[in-house]
């Protein structure tokens, strides 16, 4: 379903395609700073099992955790898979706080959910030391989470599309934790000279991200999506 939220064309992330080498990867980004990777995995599979129909069929009397979508998401709900696509799985309440907005990513049960990501293709590289965990989303058009921070990762959409926003470790962010990043985007974006302005890009289906350790990010969905993560802990 298309979303209100108007796509911003400019993307000030790198992007790299599948001729990235893993030891280039390591040089480059794997510690210093954010790729957008192209045609480094083939989800075609996985995107199949991930229409409305497919996931109601496979998950929907099963429950779901859901999560405040603000920086720290304390706050956790219980319910039904399918009440959640049914009543929840809506476009973001511009005037709703992020801690009271329920969001569905991560908190993934796998031993349920186990049989759907066999079926995901991860990202090709690691980092040494780490081991990978998926933490898998479906969200309505606006919603995202606000800026926070922690372990690296992978991020790829698998359908919709996707805003990032994204700044490194010693650089801050001037945002409220439970401020949507929409309302950010509409009250505080349009105050930041270029200069404090964070890297950003929009990211479509098949495309992944990878951010390093430590670095601020928020996330806003222009459509309504689905995506997976691949945190590296």
């Amino acid at each position: 379903l298309a979303g209100t939220v108007p796509e911003e064309p400019r993307c000030t992330v790198e992007r790299a395609d599948a001729s990235l080498s893993y030891s280039l990867f390591l040089q480059r980004f794997a510690f210093s700073r954010p790729v957008i990777l192209g045609g480094v995995t083939d989800n075609s599979a996985f995107r199949a099992l991930c229409t409305r129909e497919k996931l109601l069929a496979a998950f929907g009397p099963l429950p779901v955790r859901l999560s405040t979508a603000n920086t720290y998401s304390y706050r956790k709900v219980d319910l039904p898979f399918q009440e959640y696509v049914e009543h929840l799985l809506k476009p973001q309440d511009p005037a709703r706080l992020g801690s009271d907005t329920l969001y569905f990513f991560g908190d993934n049960n796998f031993t349920e959910w186990g049989p759907l990501f066999q079926h995901y293709v991860p990202p090709p590289f690691r980092i040494p030391g780490t081991s990978p965990a998926y933490s898998f989303g479906i969200a309505g058009s606006g919603s995202g989470v606000p800026f926070h921070w922690h372990g690296p990762g992978f991020s790829e959409v698998i359908f919709g599309r996707k805003r990032w926003f994204l700044y490194p470790p010693d650089k801050t962010p001037h945002f409220h934790p439970n401020e949507t990043t929409l309302a950010w985007l509409q009250h505080t974006y349009p105050t930041l000279p270029p200069a404090q302005r964070p890297l950003e890009c929009t990211l479509r289906p098949g495309e992944v991200l990878y951010f390093p350790d430590r670095w601020w990010h928020a996330t806003l969905n222009l459509d309504t999506s689905v995506f997976i993560s691949t945190f590296l802990g």
